[in-house]
């Protein structure tokens, strides 16, 4: 028995609303993690299954803006960084330092660098390469289980179970998921 009152639902998308949608519809940021391309993402890193590392750019001020969680090698946070400030950092273990863009020159981009106070690595570093587009250089940290994090220009290897090189992933405006 069918109801003659309604109307039949129309299934077809109004013109109106798609190019409205396509016109305002701006792609996240390209994240560039050793050879791999991430792209259209929302910035967020999910590492064995924990969000660990945000990347944000606000370019009017110039900068890149990074929050992350630092772990040691048995998964006991020992460093917090909330927008490029150390909130957290047990026995002053890490230092943090910050390029403001003064001019739109490339060789003037934005980054960031954390590097052991003692040993003088870097444990992280990042840059805007150019507009969206945002590159994880190289980085030593362990995550949330105490597997290392890995990151060199040519690969990024979570433990010594995943390694990967080269690929390029469409994340649809989502999480980039790392092991």
């Amino acid at each position: 028995m069918t109801d003659d009152t309604l109307e039949p639902l129309n299934t077809l998308p109004s013109p109106h609303a798609e190019s409205t949608t396509t016109a305002t519809q701006t792609l996240g940021p390209e994240l560039l993690i050793g050879s791999n391309i991430f792209r259209n993402t929302n910035g967020v890193v999910k590492i064995q299954g924990k969000e660990q590392l945000v990347l944000e750019t606000r370019p009017a001020q110039g900068l890149l803006l990074v929050t992350a969680d630092l772990y040691d090698a048995t998964g006991t946070q020992i460093a917090h960084i909330r927008r490029n400030t150390l909130v957290i950092n047990q026995a002053a273990q890490f230092t943090i330092d910050i390029h403001q863009a003064t001019t739109n020159m490339p060789s003037d981009a934005p980054w960031v660098r954390l590097y052991g106070r003692q040993s003088g690595e870097i444990a992280f570093e990042a840059r805007i390469v150019s507009d969206n587009r945002i590159q994880i250089t190289s980085g030593r940290f362990y995550s949330h289980t105490g597997a290392l994090v890995d990151i060199t220009p040519h690969y990024c290897r979570i433990g010594s179970g995943r390694t990967l090189f080269g690929d390029v992933v469409e994340n649809r405006g989502g999480t980039v998921v790392l092991g």
